[in-house]
């Protein structure tokens, strides 16, 4: 799904929580953990991994879940130095698939009563959407959320582009950026356009909601998805850094031609704040499995809820079949299936996590580079 924290070329960038113990995903054993691949269920889908490292790619990773129990996949290699490969525990940044656990907890503290969806970003963030012909007071929450904000995406600026996604990389990775900071680029041009009226991806949107939850509760957004989410679920190796650069381990290299000469980077340390609420998650595939499973259903979210969460508007400019919910995609496959889920781009790593409605049939990846198409391993998933 396109619909990650990134720049298009070169590089990727991007309770009520219940414990739900009964809608968990099947247990991954220690053998499923330890074999990845040879699983004939998935032979396809093992063919589609191995074809995108042959098309590039250093290494990727792969988890199912489906009625056949938990599959693990995977080629290429974690580290192309000392060519160890990629293991089923190993941990990434999943960018934009962060923006689904923040619609998570708006959708409960909605549910609690502590917001509404309606409300203005005006009267949550007073004075912060304002400029060029931003307007805070028109502009809701749900706008944030599916994208109809019209707000301007700050990673769309040139400077931060030739500061972040271009060699000045290599010379910024470490700097830090608050939250306010990447608002304020975005104020400094006009909108897409006014609120409610198209659809435009904006990593900006989710900037604002991280900001709301703070503002809400007290606590960084971080912390609510701790302990709304993570706690509960028990997803011990998702974590929010921060801006710490490095990646707990276990973990691989991720790798990046952030320069544009057609020469691999390892990336794989940068100070994640330069994505924030819209993209800092780091986690593994076994994680996402459980936490999307357990949303889609209804684990974390009361009937009302789900059904905000769910409710589609179409994305202009994205392939046919593709519709934004709250903070999740609906995506129709070439079958005719309909998968929903996010996607997740940043810095040397490209993430999916998609599952059918009911989330019975599931899949999450993860490829350690940002200049290769792993959309086919999904269709060869779904549609085999």
């Amino acid at each position: 799904m396109p619909v990650r924290v990134r720049r298009v070329a070169p590089v990727a960038l991007v309770a009520a929580a219940l414990t739900a113990t009964a809608l968990s995903a099947p247990a991954a054993s220690a053998a499923d953990l330890a074999r990845p691949g040879g699983d004939r269920h998935h032979q396809r889908t093992q063919r589609a991994v191995d074809a995108v490292v042959a098309a590039g790619a250093p290494g990727m990773l792969v988890q199912v879940r489906d009625r056949h129990g938990v599959w693990n996949g995977s080629a290429g290699v974690a580290d192309r130095t000392t060519g160890r490969e990629r293991l089923p525990q190993d941990r990434f940044r999943a960018g934009s698939i962060t923006k689904t656990f923040v619609a998570a907890v708006v959708l409960q503290l909605e549910a609690e009563g502590k917001l509404d969806l309606d409300d203005t970003v005006e009267r949550r963030l007073p004075g912060v959407v304002r400029g060029n012909g931003h307007d805070g007071r028109k502009i809701t929450l749900r706008q944030l959320l599916n994208h109809t904000s019209g707000v301007y995406g700050y990673t769309e600026d040139p400077d931060f582009q030739r500061k972040v996604f271009g060699p000045d990389f290599l010379r910024h990775r470490y700097d830090t950026h608050t939250p306010r900071q990447l608002v304020s680029i975005a104020m400094g041009h006009a909108p897409a356009f006014a609120p409610g009226t198209s659809w435009a991806y904006s990593n900006t949107n989710y900037i604002l909601l991280g900001m709301v939850v703070e503002k809400t509760t007290g606590r960084p957004y971080a912390q609510e998805i701790e302990r709304r989410i993570l706690k509960p679920l028990k997803l011990r190796a998702t974590t929010f850094p921060g801006t710490a650069a490095a990646l707990p381990r276990p973990s691989g290299r991720a790798y990046s031609m952030i320069t544009g000469d057609g020469t691999v980077h390892d990336v794989t340390e940068l100070n994640p704040s330069i994505a924030g609420a819209a993209g800092e998650v780091v986690t593994n595939t076994s994680d996402l499995q459980h936490f999307l499973r357990t949303l889609l259903r209804g684990g974390l979210l009361p009937r009302a809820q789900m059904k905000e969460l769910t409710t589609t508007v179409p994305m202009t400019g994205a392939p046919e079949g593709y519709r934004y919910g709250l903070g999740v995609v609906s995506q129709k496959l070439s079958c005719g299936k309909e998968v929903w889920g996010h996607s997740g781009g940043i810095h040397g790593s490209s993430s999916d996590m998609v599952a059918t409605r009911d989330g019975r049939h599931s899949l999450t990846y993860n490829v350690n580079g940002d200049f290769t198409d792993a959309q086919p391993v999904v269709e060869a998933e779904f549609c085999g």
